[in-house]
């Protein structure tokens, strides 16, 4: 579900100070998105959606969820925006955010 040795690297290369910065830009970021793709029953920024959160979940670690955004980008962009599942998508971040933040004291 998270790559930790991606969060490790990130860690070490940004500094344990910037790396809390990261993280709580992350989550705001990330969470605004989520916000979006539960409000909004219109698909058209779908795929852009997807990218972004595709991106910066990989950069973060988040593993599982970054190839399930990856997935719907695309197929949102082959024109089966219907066919996504942003249900799973959503539950992916929470599950992967619960894991994320409860292990991160443990972890660094």
């Amino acid at each position: 579900m998270i790559d930790w040795p991606r969060v490790t690297e990130l860690r070490s290369e940004v500094g344990a100070e910037d790396f809390g910065e990261i993280v709580d830009l992350f989550l705001e970021e990330v969470e605004e998105v989520i916000a979006e793709l539960r409000a909004d029953d219109n698909r058209g920024q779908l795929e852009q959606r997807l990218h972004f959160l595709k991106g910066s979940a990989l950069n973060l670690g988040f593993q599982t969820f970054s190839s399930l955004c990856q997935e719907g980008e695309r197929d949102s962009a082959q024109g089966k925006s219907d066919s996504v599942d942003i249900t799973s998508i959503i539950s992916s971040f929470e599950a992967s955010k619960n894991a994320f933040v409860s292990a991160l004291p443990d972890k660094f």
